[in-house]
């Protein structure tokens, strides 16, 4: 009876360190826009019928599973580059909870044990956003889906009433845990597209979207550090990023209403995460706020890590790269002209690194 007692004292005395976090110094956070991740089944009231098997693209389980593959070797890629896991990878045009679960369980990245926040959205095409989250660096308190509204208190829109009624796309996604002791919120989204020319102003209202929230955020956590990050459809330099979002360029103008922009001084040096038209852009970014660039001391904060001059990172490898024809020395995409060519995505990964050194 006393051994069993002393066995059950022990593990009453080692419980609360059982799932204690040894936070790493260090954290890449980062963004992907997974073009197209549709599994082969169709979602009651979701536009994928493309993405059948009898579908457009004829997509099958085989190349469903080849594009899972893909995925997971560009997320590990990275893994070894940077030596460690994302802590945290937002993504964008998935269908489902289903592929992501299916991504996650990859060969290439089970051991980084990613954890899953999504929402089903009202996007007529079907496709939303999420984040994938180590659960070993960062505790999950709350997230949410926030809607996109076209109560702006200064943009005129371009649509109609009737229009707007029938507007429908991704909402924004709303996450906020603890890396350590310190409190953060990501958000991740992916703004109205360029297609039809004339949605510039829908791309400002989901920037202004995203600013007002954050701010309440930091009202509400005074302190608290936030990465706004996703496919904005708009590059670093656009009204979207410079006005809507408060983007600056560089740190020393970073007050406390607005967020720093690695991407901006990055696009100006020639850098691009996808061509669009022909034309090198930076539409996947990441930005944060004052409290992130401002920090104490000893506390998370962004760091340089390219060239030892620039805050952001485009990652791109030659076999994410198409090698040959008329898109040599772009992103090798899941399809060309309508075939499967077995690529990756029509987006670079972007990502920051925060630490506390």
């Amino acid at each position: 009876m006393r051994r069993i007692y002393c066995i059950a004292l022990c593990v009453l005395l080692m419980a609360p360190f059982a799932g204690a976090q040894k936070v790493q110094k260090s954290h890449v956070i980062g963004f992907y826009n997974l073009e197209n991740l549709f599994d082969t089944y169709h979602d009651e009231g979701k536009n994928d019928y493309e993405y059948l098997p009898e579908g457009a693209n004829q997509w099958t389980d085989v190349k469903y599973r080849k594009k899972l593959h893909n995925m997971a070797e560009v997320i590990r890629a990275m893994k070894d580059e940077n030596k460690v896991w994302h802590t945290i990878l937002g993504v964008s045009e998935i269908e489902n909870r289903n592929v992501l679960e299916d991504l996650v369980i990859q060969p290439e990245i089970a051991e980084a044990n990613y954890q899953i926040v999504h929402y089903d959205g009202p996007d007529r095409r079907g496709v939303d956003c999420a984040l994938f989250y180590r659960p070993d660096q960062f505790t999950l308190l709350e997230s949410r889906s926030i809607p996109f509204t076209f109560d702006s208190p200064s943009i005129q829109f371009s649509m109609t009433p009737e229009e707007q009624e029938n507007f429908r796309t991704r909402d924004i996604l709303e996450v906020r845990g603890t890396i350590g002791d310190e409190m953060f919120a990501f958000y991740v989204t992916h703004l109205p597209s360029r297609i039809g020319g004339k949605s510039g102003d829908l791309r400002s209202r989901g920037a202004e979207i995203i600013h007002e929230n954050a701010m309440a955020l930091m009202e509400k956590y005074p302190g608290i550090k936030i990465v706004v990050m996703g496919d904005m459809n708009d590059n670093p330099v656009d009204e979207s990023m410079v006005t809507y979002l408060h983007g600056k360029e560089t740190i020393d103008e970073v007050g406390q209403q607005d967020f720093f922009n690695p991407f901006l001084s990055m696009i100006k040096a020639g850098y691009g995460s996808l061509a669009y038209q022909g034309v090198w852009c930076i539409f996947d970014i990441i930005m944060v706020n004052s409290n992130l660039v401002h920090a104490p001391k000893g506390t998370f904060q962004i760091q340089p890590i390219v060239k030892k001059k620039f805050y952001g990172r485009v990652f791109q490898q030659p076999f994410m790269t198409q090698q040959e024809g008329q898109y040599k020395g772009t992103p090798k995409r899941t399809s060309s002209n309508g075939a499967f060519i077995n690529g990756y995505s029509d987006h670079y990964p972007t990502y920051i690194v925060i630490s506390t050194k």
